[in-house]
């Protein structure tokens, strides 16, 4: 049975494949498309999908997506008929809906010449969001919680997961959403752009939750167990918010309403200088945020008494409230897969539709991120050869990896920024050592060296450790497995001055934990970094320069030639800015 999952129409479009219960492939359209958060049809992805198993279209039995249309329609018709949400809004959607092709459209379109003779399958969101981490996950049994903006009606849904079934006990529905209530505040403080959730993540540890009775007026927990807005302060269930979704960056209008100005204050102007005000406020959204998750872990806990949780959808991605769960709860081992955000819904689609057909999945455990396009060393090769101009002021050499290791090593201890593009892309966000920009996390000026070579972004924007996860309990007031640099946990205080490019200003670092199973050219990195410093970690960030994270050798070519960085590394290549050696 040979099913592919889809995430598509929405932000994060993205593919997955599925052969006999196990994934083969996964990838986020943004990476073939090079537009940040790229919305549309997946069709680069699924080709992707279809070449790694050397498929085509017609081989394929199921294609399901990570949306029903039908879900929640008498929730809907409810709304309606309240005059809740304004006939302009309904007509919106309507109207968004209506244009849409049918995926047997879209792929007629995309792969011309090919024929799909199976079956769409229509997932509904929550579902698939809770099946792509409690399915992933190693639990047999375990809480599963999905919370984000919205899909198919609902902002979030939590039951319980047992022997490879899901039990969905609750939904919260529209208008009422924690993702509506943490986009809405990130607009407010000024930070526009589908994504900039993570920018107030950053800036939460420069302040004071102040303001924390003032976000109680604007959301609270409810008595069920979930939680409400005060619809006062929002304007998404009154007007069109002008969501673009068509192909290309998505874009969504103000989602706050005026009154939320009176509360708050003046809205934070998208260039205006970060105000100790605007710190406190960052704090004050990031308490209130985990407040309620919290709470509603605790009332889920209550229910279940289980020691395991799986965490899904957009808010999963808050790493900063992720690390403090076991702190907040009693729930003790915490499992979130890689693309926590719409882009894994796409995972669990794909295992829905294949559960509906028999196909068993609980042999499949996510353990690595790994599932995108990978590259052979001729290849790179190739490519280096006909690059031979722009390269005239570099040396290129190939060696074995115990080679490669020994001098990157050095290289990054004499303080170079190093381009580190190896094995299969990572599936998710995060760069996970295969396609990463790597620093010494001992220096207190590396944060200021990739920001001034490469990465030109936000100075309170924190870089994060990879740490070879048998050091992590020497160096982390935690020793989780943390393979998809999904938590933020304390650093040791006795350690902290001794990595301080890594430590944020609270103390804490967003840990990825590696091992030689699961990355053994990363390890090994790592490994003789620590052998020759005695620190068990290197900084790691995305390689990419204001764009999505490079997918090919050329990519990472041109991010290495048009910035600063001093090294890069393409599979078994060294490639340094100094004098010209041959291949």
């Amino acid at each position: 049975m040979k099913i592919i999952g889809l995430n598509a129409f929405h932000g994060d479009s993205s593919a997955c494949l599925f052969v006999d219960g196990h994934m083969v492939a996964a990838v986020e359209e943004e990476r073939f498309r090079r537009i940040k958060h790229w919305a549309g049809f997946p069709s680069e992805s699924i080709a992707f999908c279809l070449q790694s198993a050397s498929l085509r279209l017609s081989d394929i039995d199921v294609v399901a997506i990570n949306t029903d249309p039908k879900a929640a329609r008498w929730k809907k018709l409810g709304v309606a008929l309240s005059g809740r949400a304004s006939f302009s809004l309904i007509k919106e959607k309507l109207l968004i809906r209506s244009k849409r092709k049918s995926i047997e459209e879209h792929l007629a379109d995309a792969f011309p010449g090919q024929s799909f003779n199976g079956d769409v399958e229509y997932i509904e969101h929550h579902i698939a969001h809770l099946a792509s981490a409690y399915n992933a996950s190693p639990f047999e049994s375990a809480s599963i919680i999905s919370v984000d903006g919205f899909g198919d009606f609902a902002s979030s849904a939590w039951g319980w997961g047992n022997g490879g079934e899901i039990d969905v006990q609750k939904r919260v529905y529209f208008p009422h959403s924690l993702g509506i209530f943490y986009q809405a505040l990130t607009q407010y403080l000024g930070f526009p752009h589908y994504g900039d959730e993570y920018k107030v993540m950053g800036l939460a540890p420069y302040g004071k939750p102040v303001y924390r009775e003032l976000m109680d007026e604007i959301v609270a927990p409810a008595e069920d167990g979930g939680f409400e807005l005060n619809l006062n302060y929002f304007q998404h269930h009154t007007k069109p918010i002008g969501y673009e979704w068509g192909g290309g960056s998505p874009k969504i209008g103000r989602l706050y309403s005026d009154q939320l100005a009176d509360l708050l204050g003046s809205v934070r102007a998208k260039d205006q200088a970060l105000e100790q005000h605007h710190k406190d406020l960052a704090r004050s959204i990031q308490d209130a945020y985990e407040r309620t998750f919290f709470s509603m872990l605790n009332r889920l806990h209550e229910r279940h008494q289980s020691d395991n949780l799986t965490i899904a959808g957009g808010c999963g991605m808050n790493s900063v409230a992720n690390g403090k769960v076991h702190l907040n709860t009693p729930y003790k081992n915490i499992y979130i897969q890689s693309a926590a955000g719409d882009a894994g819904g796409a995972i669990g689609a794909a295992i829905e539709a294949g559960k509906r057909r028999g196909i068993d999945s609980d042999g499949f455990v996510m353990s690595h991120s790994y599932w995108g396009p990978s590259f052979e060393n001729d290849e790179i090769k190739r490519l280096l050869d006909t690059k031979k101009d722009e390269l005239e002021h570099c040396s290129v050499e190939k060696m074995p990896l115990d080679d490669l290791v020994d001098n990157v090593s050095d290289e990054i201890i004499a303080g170079k920024v190093i381009g580190w593009f190896q094995g299969a892309m990572e599936w998710g966000p995060r760069a996970l050592g295969n396609r990463s920009i790597l620093g010494d996390p001992r220096r207190a000026d590396m944060k200021d060296i990739l920001n001034l070579k490469i990465k030109r972004r936000e100075s309170f924007r924190p870089f994060a450790p990879s740490v070879l996860q048998e050091h992590v309990k020497d160096w982390f007031e935690s020793d989780a497995p943390v393979p998809f640099m999904m938590k933020v946990f304390q650093i040791q205080a006795h350690q902290r001055s001794k990595i301080p490019a890594i430590t944020h200003v609270d103390g804490s670092g967003r840990l990825q934990t590696v091992t030689e199973a699961a990355n053994k050219a990363y390890y090994k990195l790592i490994q003789r970094f620590y052998e020759k410093t005695e620190v068990p970690m290197l900084l790691n960030t995305s390689f990419n320069e204001n764009e999505p994270v490079v997918c090919k050798p050329e990519e990472a070519l041109a991010c290495f030639l048009r910035t600063n960085m001093d090294v890069l590394v393409l599979g078994s290549f060294l490639i340094r800015r100094e004098g010209v050696k041959t291949v």
